[in-house]
């Protein structure tokens, strides 16, 4: 498996479509070299303010599909 190195850089919007949740953003991707830590992973790194507002997206999206099902079909919800 690759490895990558993910570094956003700036957070443009997201939406919703089809059950998927689509983001767009400035990122920069360097292929990591194999380690020997163990299993083979990829790296996300993104600055604080960036996670904030990623979260706030995600929240944003969810909610909007969780107002698409009917009431029965919600999950968490009585």
């Amino acid at each position: 498996m690759k490895t990558y190195d993910i570094d956003v850089q700036n957070l443009k919007s997201a939406r919703h479509d089809m059950g998927l949740i689509e983001f767009r953003l400035d990122l920069t991707v360097v292929n990591l070299p194999p380690r020997d830590e163990g299993a083979a992973s990829s790296r996300l790194r993104l600055p604080v303010e960036h996670a904030r507002t990623l979260l706030i997206l995600l929240k944003q999206q969810i909610a909007e599909l969780d107002k698409l099902q009917p009431r029965s079909r919600r999950s968490g919800r009585a």
